[in-house]
C-alpha cells in the first residue's frame, strides 16, 4: 500500500487506508449543488418488461437492472470521496469515485464472510423498517440473494451457514436517509486454503446482488436489457492488510466521462416487481452520503428527465 500515489488514488476499505487525510480534521464541506437528470419512465419501461419477460419465461429468478444517470455537481470527486460516510470508499483521479455501503467478502484466519444487500427503503417513511421486512416482493428478493451467495460461498467453503438474516442498516444522503436490507452469511475455508484469494474470487463474482440468479441467464439478460457499458461499477475493490481481506461491491458509484460526470445505479426485479416501483428505487439510488444534517445542498431537489438518454 505505501506504493500507491495517494495523490492518483486513494481509499478507505473498512479502515484498510492509504488516505493521508484521515488523520485530519474534515474540512466544512461548502454550500454545494447536485443535479441529477435521469432517463424518463417510458425509456426505462422497455429495458423493465424485457426483464420481467425473461423472468416469466423462467430464465433468471432475480435480475439486476442498472442505467446510468448523468448528474451535475460543483463539488470534485476528490471532495465527495473525502465527504462521504461510507464504509468502503474509493478515489480515482479523473475516472471515478465510489463510497459503497456493501461488503463483499472479508476473511479472516480461515473464516470468510459475506454481506449481500437486497433491499432499500426511506428512512423517513414511519415505521420504514417494519414496512420493507414485511414486504413479500423484497422478502422473496432478499431470500434468493441469500440462497445464491450461500451457493457461491460453497464452492469455497467446506462450511457455509447463515450468521444474520435480514437486519437492517442506516445509509445517510445529501437528501435523506435509507434504510438498507442485508444479511450476513459466513463459511470455514479449507486448511489447504494458503492465500489464493485469486482463485477464490474468481469462481465468486461477479457479485450476485448486482447480477441476479441464476447466473449465466442473468448476466446475458442483463447485457441484453442495459443497452450501456457498467465499467468498474458492480465490480469489487479489496485489500489485505497481511491479516484480514477485506472487499466491497462497487455501487454507490459516480463516473467521470470527458467533461461529464455519470451516477450508475440500479435495483434488483423478480416476478413481483413493478416498472414504477423499480425506476424510483433508481433514482432514490442517485445521492452523495452526506449526512442530511449537514450543509445544504444547493438546488438539491432539481431532478428532471433527460433528453440525452430517451
Amino acid at each position: 500500500m505505501d506504493e500507491v500515489d495517494p495523490a492518483r488514488l486513494r481509499f478507505n476499505l473498512n479502515g484498510i487506508t492509504n488516505d493521508p487525510a484521515d488523520d485530519s480534521p474534515l474540512p466544512t464541506l461548502p454550500p454545494y449543488h447536485f443535479k441529477k437528470y435521469p432517463l424518463s419512465l417510458e425509456a426505462y419501461r422497455p429495458r423493465f418488461d424485457y426483464v420481467l419477460k425473461n423472468i416469466q419465461r423462467g430464465n433468471s429468478f432475480l435480475v439486476n437492472l442498472s442505467a446510468p444517470t448523468p448528474v451535475e455537481t460543483s463539488l470534485s470527486l476528490l471532495d465527495i470521496y473525502r465527504h462521504s460516510r461510507a464504509p468502503f470508499r474509493f478515489w480515482f483521479r479523473d475516472k471515478f469515485v465510489c463510497f459503497s455501503p456493501e461488503a463483499f467478502v472479508r476473511i479472516k484466519n480461515n473464516r470468510i464472510s459475506s454481506f449481500p444487500m437486497k433491499g432499500t427503503i426511506s428512512a423517513h417513511i414511519p415505521d420504514a423498517g417494519r414496512i420493507i421486512l414485511a414486504d413479500v416482493k423484497e422478502a422473496a428478493e432478499h431470500a434468493t440473494i441469500v440462497d445464491l451467495i450461500r451457493n457461491d460461498l460453497s464452492m469455497v467453503a467446506e462450511k457455509v451457514w447463515v450468521e444474520r438474516y435480514r437486519y437492517l442498516d442506516k445509509v445517510t444522503t445529501h437528501e435523506r436517509s435509507l434504510l438498507q436490507v442485508s444479511s450476513e452469511i459466513a463459511g470455514l475455508l479449507p486448511d489447504n486454503f494458503a492465500g489464493a484469494y485469486g482463485d477464490l474470487l474468481v469462481k465468486l463474482l461477479p457479485a450476485g446482488s448486482i447480477s441476479g440468479a441464476p447466473k449465466p441467464s442473468t448476466l446475458r439478460i442483463i447485457q441484453e436489457a442495459e443497452g450501456y457499458d457498467r465499467g468498474y461499477y458492480t465490480g469489487i475493490m479489496g485489500s489485505f492488510d497481511g491479516e484480514v481481506f477485506e472487499s466491497a461491491v462497487m455501487i454507490r458509484y459516480l463516473e467521470q466521462q470527458n467533461e461529464n460526470l455519470v451516477f450508475k445505479s440500479g435495483g434488483g426485479i423478480t416476478a413481483r416487481s413493478s416498472a414504477e416501483g423499480e425506476y424510483q428505487e433508481l433514482i432514490d439510488k442517485v445521492y452523495l452520503p452526506f449526512s442530511d444534517e449537514s450543509t445544504p445542498a444547493l438546488l438539491r431537489d432539481d431532478l428532471r428527465p433527460s433528453a440525452e438518454i430517451q
